[in-house]
């Protein structure tokens, strides 16, 4: 069985993080490729939640039906306890909350549009959780705040887990063995693609900063 390549992203046209494999020790090229063959049964979420789940995370990281598979991530990650080592003290071990907030989300669209939230369609999918995003307070008896931060971490830590993302972001994967030399501002490797369509990085960083705010990480 072959796995699929990662998606290229047009930011960096012609990089493949792949490319590097050949680079990799074996323990490392076996865990990152293992991230693109096929996945494991879903086994900590109920089949309800995972109704909930996989829109939560496709609104959370605007992703469509072609990317990377982020749901099992998280699955898989819960299944095995893999947390981050701590919790908010007002909420549950990670798993809980996970739980509990997905729950959560189906009761909020029950209440307002008489249906589950997957059954929503994406407008009011993301009015929805925009709602606990800007809450201060306590959202269905739980911290909104914390909910919202436990639901971003483990997203993001799923999407850039994978190769898909990386080629994204020009990242070239594992530095061990080989390493980096060239290590300065703007150098770089032999290896690296330029950026088709950089930005000046203070502006850049500022839309990354509003971002983040927005979202709140």
């Amino acid at each position: 069985m072959t796995a699929d390549r990662p998606t290229r992203d047009e930011h960096f046209p012609g990089y493949d993080v792949l490319d590097r494999a050949k680079t990799w020790d074996p323990v490392t090229a076996g865990v990152v490729l293992s991230r693109l063959g096929p996945t494991a049964p879903v086994r900590f979420f109920s089949v309800e939640e995972e109704a909930a789940c996989r829109p939560l995370l496709e609104r959370l990281l605007d992703l469509g039906d072609d990317g990377p598979p982020i749901f099992e991530s998280v699955d898989a990650r819960l299944g095995e306890n893999e947390t981050d080592g701590w919790h908010y003290d007002d909420l549950p071990d990670d798993g809980t909350a996970w739980k509990q907030s997905l729950a959560a989300l189906d009761h909020d669209a029950e209440t307002r549009h008489a249906c589950r939230f997957a059954e929503l369609d994406a407008h009011d999918q993301r009015s929805l959780l925009e709602s606990v995003r800007a809450d201060d307070d306590t959202w269905q008896d739980l911290p909104a705040a914390h909910v919202w931060n436990l639901w971003m971490r483990y997203a993001c830590a799923a999407f850039y887990s994978h190769p898909a993302a990386w080629n994204e972001i020009g990242f070239g994967g594992p530095a061990y063995p080989v390493g980096y030399q060239n290590l300065g501002l703007g150098k770089r490797e032999h290896w690296e693609v330029a950026e088709a369509d950089a930005h000046d990085p203070e502006p850049w960083a500022r839309r990354i900063e509003r971002a983040r705010r927005r979202h709140g990480v």
